[in-house]
Order: C-alpha cells, then structure tokens, then sequence
C-alpha cells in the first residue's frame, strides 16, 4: 500500500511536469472503462509490476482528441488533434480481486472552441501489459454534451503497432457521409486491419486475411494424414477461412503446418475475434482439451470388445441413466485437465464415480423406453429433430437423380406404386401428389459420389439413402419406403443397385426396417454435423466476418448490425480445424464419411447459393411453402404446419428483417 501511493504520488508529480496531467481553463472530462489483465492471472504479475514502474516514469496510459470539425493541413486534412492527456491515478485506482471486473479511471481534455466537437479518441498504451479498453465516455461537450465511444478491443503496448489505436465515437456514417476530417482516420484504419498479406500474425495482432483450407492435412505425420486443399478450384470449392500465417508442412509446401497440444489453443486469430476476457476462454479451452485427451479415449476403452462400438443398445442406455463407473486413477487424470465447472457436467455429485449425460425428454419415461423407435418419431425428427432443414415437397414419381449423366447412369428411385400406396390412407399416388402430401428426404445423390470410397477404404459402411413420408390427416408424418442404394460399375459409368424397404412392425422384417431407418439417420446426423452446421453455419459466415472487418469501418451502420453476430465465429472455426475437423480429427473418427468428410462437404459445396440462405426462399424452394411468405400473415401457405423449424424460424425472421 506505502509503495502504491509513493507510486501514485510520484506519477502524479511526474504528470505534472509534463503537463500531461493539468487541466486548463476549459476542459472536457471523461471517464474510461478498462479490464487490466488481473493479479490473480500470475503470467501478468511481472506486467503489473513494471506498470507501475512506468507510471513513475512517465509512461502513461494517453488518450488525445480528434476533431470531428476541423481538418489540419498540416496533418493531412485530419481532424485537428488535441494536447495529450493521461488517465489518471493509475497506481491509486483500485484494481479488482476478480478476474474480468472492471476498472474506472478519469481523464481531464484541454479544450477550445477552435477544436469543435471531437469524433475520435487516439489511444497510446505506453506501458507493458495490454488491457481491454470497454468505454470511454466524455461529459459536458459544449454544444453536444455526452459522447460515449464503445470500444471493446484489447489495447497492447503502443509500439507493437505502426500506427496508434484509435476509437470513434459512437454515431454511423455512410462513408460519403463521414466528416472530412475523420475520412482519413477512417481508412488508415481500415488499411491496419486489412494488412499487406505478408509476414507472420502474432497473438495481439488486428489483420483480417484469407486463406484457403490448406491446414486440415498434417502429411508430415505420414501420407494417410494429407488432405487435399479446399477452396481456390472448380474441383473443391470452399469457403475461405482467416490466415494463420503458419509455416508449410516440410512434407508439402502448400499445405500448412498444424499445431499441437496444447498450443492449438494459440492459434492465431485477430485479438478482438478471440474468446471473451471472462474466464470463458479458459473454460472453453479447457473443455476442448479435455474432451479430446480423455473423454474420448475413455469411450473408446469401454466398448473396447467391438473398437468403436458399442456392444449393445443397455450400453448405450448406460451414459443416460446409470453411468459409467470409471477407475480412480482415470478420475484423477482428468481432473487434472477440466475445471470443476465441467467436472460438474460430467460426473454425478453422489460421490459415485460415474460418467452420465442428460437423459433425453423422449426416454425419460421408462415406461416406453423405445419410444424412439416408433414411425411416429422418425417421422417427427424430419420436422423437428436434428436435421429439420432437408424435407422437402416431393414432386414427381419415382425419385429422379440430377447426377451428372456423363459419369452416372441408372441412379432414379425404384421405388413403386405398389410399394407405398397401401399405406396413403386410400389415395393413388397420382392423388397425393397433387394434394401435396408426399415428401422425401433424399440423401443419394450427395452421398452416392462418394460411396464406394467410403465402403472400400473406411471402416464404415452405409448406403444412399431415400426416404418418402406421408402427411396424414392429423399434419404429422409417417414414412411409407426407405430406398437404400449401392453403387456398381456399368461399364465406364457409376450405376447404383437399390433395395426398398417398407414399413413393419414385427419379426425379422420389424428389425430389417428398423435398420433401414437407421442406415436414413445416420446419413442424416452426418449431413446434419458436416453441411448443415459445419459448412452452412460455420464456414459460410467467416468470409463474411472477414470482408466485413476489412471493407466496413466501425463506424458504418451495417458494420454494427453485423458485429454482434459475428461474436466468436473466427475463434470456434479456428478452433475446429486444429480438433474437430482435421485430418483424423472428431468428425473424421465418428462419422461415417471417415478422411473425406470436408472432402465430401467441398462438393456439397458447389450448390450452395447466398439467395437460397433466406428462410422464405429456402421453405418456397424445397416446396414447403406454397408461393411467397412475405410475412407471418402467410404462415397458412406452409403445406406441414406443426414444423417448428419453419413456423418459430420465420418469427425470427421477420422480427429481424423488421
């Protein structure tokens, strides 16, 4: 305490002498909101130190005004730039005990009314540590009173930037709109974060690049590791990710080197994109680290008489309602890499040393504990399951494939009249058709390009799949034939050999349908995990994220309606290269598409279209909708109305298009 306020005492004098600290005759005052990195964070003990130290010296936290009036000629037609000045009472401001909480500070501005009405702050963080920078706000503005900047970013040490940082008030302008003398402020920044696309991005660093997905394969591990590059050709086209700036592989120099355990949670992306300061980031990291060093090889040792199966279906029952007991030794292994909060998700409070996940709603009862087996919810998990995004309107009979005929032959249904009419509550197919009651859920021609792949070099093994349902008077679904399909050589081209099966209830053929309903899952989940989220959600959104960093100004208003949902994109991405979809990564072990999982999405890829993304349009092209839905007035055109997808989506919708 003696040494904080000598500390504080000293600085204040030393601010003084440098003027940095006086106010004049009229001054503008203004508080500023900060997160330093905490004493509880021990890395940062040595920082906050020597902090202090700099206070002493005169190496202050300044901040100088920018005028949003008046150019200066001799600053390039800039906004005119106001005397420096400190925040003061560094070493004095209480600095909180808890991780993320914040610290307040003032600052006192000279100020004349030749400077008008400032629109911008610059920034210079003279000490050693970064902190992160939430507001800044300035009272009593003659003729504008209170000017608030939002700024969450994290501010490092000025000389690790060519330029200063630099924080604009909080007001939007087009850009023809922005004051003269902001408009150079405006693009300099704009320049920062696009950088030159050169040289190697260290943590802190602002730039937003592209790269291609040159870093899922590790061939330096051996051949069976490379991947191929998605993204930049007409063979894997993909989205572009952000740059990394890693070294080449030694093996192959165009594809990136990987890194491991535990420095993937380095990765590099722009500082203000990573995880929140709040011990969120080391939450989650934490988790990714743990459930991939020891949840998984625990799973894998418990079904280890069938590897990477379970051995029955109580097996399975086990993870919901009775766990699975763990040794001691295992327990204290992975103790040592969760924190208690994720402790607490996976393992009962009992003392009892059991793995166990949260019971799903459809099996809580233990009355009917296969009640997910029944038609009834096959069906229901079209329209409000994991993958509701894929049903669409069936319109004509049998099935055709779009595959392209110069490499595939023979791929249309087989699937008969006589196959499904009994089961369509008295009408013809003709019939139902035409009252736009039958739909399909039509994996074959996305897997078919890739099924032999599969089958011959993975150890899995499935089919393509179609899947027609019926909508019966009571709006719910009910499959009526699974088409499951093989490909076979026909001489230089691709033909498939299909199987139909139809609904029953027991003896061999029960089974056999329940079989065929499962091979429709899995082709489901899997398309469900790699394109609907993977691809649509997450890949598609980082360019935009990129773009919109590199060629909208903070400033801009559409910047500010986009920022908030782009919050942790680039990070989870980042994050899911380096363990989730890399080369033998979660997804290549656990589904069934194995090493061509992104390989298979690429191609899915090649008909993915920007106008297709909006709900409406999405619902009128798979036929769900029947004509335009321009508004909730036109929720009585969705032809399954009990979809809660579409309906609880499109009051999403256009309470955002609102």
């Amino acid at each position: 305490m003696i040494l904080g306020n000598l500390a504080s005492s000293v600085g204040n004098v030393v601010g003084d002498i440098t003027g940095l600290n006086k106010p004049s005759k009229n001054t503008i005052t203004g508080s500023v909101v900060i997160v330093k990195k905490n004493v509880l964070d021990f890395t940062a003990v040595h920082s906050t130190v020597a902090d202090s130290l700099f206070e002493l010296l005169g190496n202050q936290v300044s901040l100088q005004l920018v005028s949003a009036e008046n150019p200066d000629p001799a600053n390039e037609n800039g906004g005119k730039l106001g005397k420096l000045a400190a925040l003061e009472y560094w070493n004095l401001t209480y600095t909180p005990l808890l991780a993320g909480d914040d610290s307040l500070y003032k600052v006192s501005f000279e100020w004349d009314e030749e400077f008008g009405i400032p629109g911008a702050i610059i920034l210079r963080n003279n000490h050693t540590a970064e902190f992160f920078l939430k507001t800044i706000t300035l009272e009593n503005v003659p003729g504008e009173g209170r000017i608030h900047f939002v700024c969450n970013s994290w501010v490092y040490p000025d000389r690790r930037y060519k330029k200063p940082r630099i924080f604009f008030s909080n007001k939007t302008y087009l850009p023809h709109e922005t004051p003269a003398a902001l408009r150079k402020y405006r693009e300099e920044e704009l320049q920062v974060l696009r950088g030159d696309g050169t040289g190697q991005l260290k943590t802190g660093d602002r730039v937003y690049d592209y790269a291609l997905y040159n870093d899922l394969g590790d061939p330096d591990k051996g051949a069976d590791l490379a991947r191929p590059i998605l993204g930049g050709s007409a063979q894997y086209p993909y989205p572009r990710r952000g740059r990394t700036s890693r070294p080449p592989s030694k093996t192959d120099p165009k594809t990136e080197s990987r890194l491991f355990l535990p420095t993937i949670l380095n990765v590099y992306v722009p500082r203000d994109e990573q995880f929140a300061h709040l011990k969120l980031s080391d939450f989650i990291a934490y988790n990714l680290k743990g459930l991939v060093n020891q949840i998984i090889p625990l799973l894998e040792a418990f079904v280890n008489y069938t590897p990477n199966e379970f051995d029955s279906f109580k097996d399975v029952d086990n993870l919901f309602f009775n766990g699975l007991p763990l040794p001691t030794d295992l327990i204290n292994q992975v103790a040592n890499n969760i924190p208690l909060e994720m402790m607490g998700e996976f393992f009962r409070s009992d003392g009892r040393q059991l793995l166990k996940f949260p019971v799903p709603k459809l099996i809580e009862d233990r009355s009917n504990p296969f009640a997910w087996r029944t038609d009834e919810e096959f069906g229901r998990e079209m329209l409000a399951g994991l993958n509701p995004l894929l049903i669409q309107l069936l319109l004509e009979f049998p099935p055709v494939s779009n595959l392209d005929p110069q490499v595939y032959v023979n791929q249309d249904s087989s699937i008969t009249k006589q196959d499904i009419e009994y089961n369509l509550d008295g009408l013809t197919v003709e019939e139902a058709l035409s009252r736009k009651r039958l739909f399909i859920l039509d994996h074959h021609d996305t897997i078919m390009p890739y099924l032999q792949t599969i089958n011959e070099y993975t150890e899995a093994k499935t089919y393509a799949s179609r899947t027609i349902l019926f909508s019966r008077g009571d709006g719910t679904l009910k499959p009526v034939a699974i088409e499951l399909s093989l490909p076979k050589m026909e001489e230089d081209k691709i033909g498939c050999v299909n199987k139909v099966y139809t609904p029953a209830e027991h003896g061999v053929e029960g089974w056999i349908w329940m079989l065929a309903k499962a091979f429709v899952n899995v082709n489901d989940s899997g398309h469900h995990q790699l394109v609907s989220h993977w691809l649509n959600t997450h890949a598609v959104l980082e360019p935009f994220v990129i773009a919109t960093n590199r060629q909208l100004s903070v400033v801009h208003p559409i910047y500010k309606l986009l920022h908030p949902h782009f919050r942790d994109t680039m990070t989870i991405n980042a994050l899911a290269r380096e363990l989730l979809i890399n080369a033998n990564g979660i997804i290549e072990r656990t589904f069934c598409p194995g090493k061509y999982s992104l390989e298979m999405s690429s191609v899915i890829y090649k008909s993915w279209n920007f106008m297709d993304q909006a709900l409406p349009n999405d619902l009128k092209k798979r036929g769900i909708a029947d004509g335009d839905i321009k508004s909730l007035d036109d929720l009585d055109r969705l032809l399954i109305k009990d979809y809660p997808y579409a309906v609880d989506g499109l009051k999403i919708w256009f309470a955002i298009e609102k």
